[in-house]
């Protein structure tokens, strides 16, 4: 092989390496929105180091901030510019609110004559930045039922969706760590907009099943996403057959972790020789009952519980360093059988580096 050849292919790869994960004609062009308070870097980032595809923006809290105490500038700040952008529809299905920002966004949309609708868990209806939504008259229903509506998306002029773990209260955005995605696409919005009538107009909460997801898998210019509703489509099944797929390193944030399928799935592939490593909320280690802490640790798994003295929220699993599993969705029974839940697959290296940031954060917090 000449000189000349090496060159010529190294340079070629680089310029395959830079042409992954590229913007869709799906997504409208991104709003520049950024976090005041951005997720504090650690670890080492990878030698490609690529920035994300324009269709998407992730934001993760950042409760080591010595601004955090503030309230202000976190991921909400986002959001709410955002609704505020909003021009026809804004609909919110979260399980918690008590961030005046949002609240502010929310009714700010409401007087300017765009549509605000909200799905909520009915446990939290008598909060009072909820209480005030009603008052303006935005229409607000609770699940009225004892499983959880513990989904956090909105869906903007059905043209974007904003999804993760983070609740919209000052905890979920200063205290806990937690992600928050925005992502620019009609045809993801599509399926959460149908998620969400399913609540708000047909009254289906919990296992009371609705409608089928309209776009279940889709590609915004050749990345694929995946899109699941709990307890609709058997999301464990999904998760599972991924983490079956993986070939050689999962890493996993886990707020809850007592779903033993998913757990006897991390078991076999690290008897295969896959890389595992994984940090679990320590709190929820000593109060739930169930936890497969134990039976990773029993097994050698480099798992650790978290360091942050509030809590670790994360519901997220990395694969190979290229697909993320992130949402609402705890790995429990509950999320699997009962509560109102989403998950989004993202086949994408790219936001699987900035999700390895974020592990890699927590992960070094948590080391005994």
């Amino acid at each position: 092989m000449t000189k000349r050849f090496r060159l010529s292919l190294a340079f070629l790869i680089v310029v395959w390496l830079a042409s992954a994960c590229i913007p869709s004609s799906d997504a409208p062009s991104p709003q520049g929105t950024q976090s005041a308070l951005p997720a504090q870097e650690t670890g080492q980032p990878k030698a490609t180091d690529l920035p994300l595809p324009d269709w998407i923006s992730i934001y993760f809290t950042n409760p080591d901030d010595p601004n955090a105490g503030s309230f202000r500038g976190g991921p909400d700040a986002a959001l709410a510019e955002a609704i505020q952008g909003a021009r026809m529809r804004v609909d919110v299905a979260i399980y918690h609110l008590n961030l005046w920002s949002i609240r502010d966004a929310l009714l700010d949309a409401h007087r300017r004559g765009v549509q605000v609708r909200m799905v909520t868990e009915s446990d939290n209806m008598d909060e009072e930045e909820i209480q005030q939504l009603i008052e303006a008259g935005i229409p607000v229903l609770g699940d009225r039922r004892e499983s959880l509506m513990h989904n956090k998306f909105v869906v903007i002029d059905g043209a974007e969706v904003w999804t993760g773990s983070m609740n919209f209260t000052t905890t979920g955005a200063y205290r806990n760590d937690n992600a928050l995605l925005r992502i620019r696409s009609s045809r993801l919005a599509e399926n959460y907009t149908a998620e969400f009538e399913e609540m708000f107009l047909e009254d289906h909460f919990g296992d009371d099943i609705g409608s089928a997801t309209p776009n279940p898998s889709l590609t915004i210019n050749g990345v694929q996403i995946e899109t699941y509703f709990s307890p609709d489509d058997g999301v464990a099944e999904h998760i599972k057959a991924l983490i079956d797929s993986a070939a050689s390193s999962i890493d996993f944030l886990a707020y809850s972790f007592t779903l033993d399928t998913l757990a006897d799935a991390i078991l076999a592939q690290a008897t295969k020789g896959a890389a595992i490593r994984g940090v679990l909320e320590e709190n929820q280690y000593y109060s739930n009952i169930g936890t497969d802490f134990d039976r990773f640790v029993n097994h050698g798994l480099d798992v650790n519980l978290d360091g942050n003295r509030y809590n670790m929220h994360h519901k997220t699993i990395i694969l190979d360093d290229a697909t993320v599993i992130t949402g609402s969705y705890n790995f429990s029974r509950s999320a699997e059988m009962r509560n109102d839940e989403n998950v989004l697959v993202i086949h994408c290296p790219q936001v699987a580096e900035k999700f390895e940031g974020e592990f890699m954060r927590i992960y070094q917090k948590a080391q005994p």
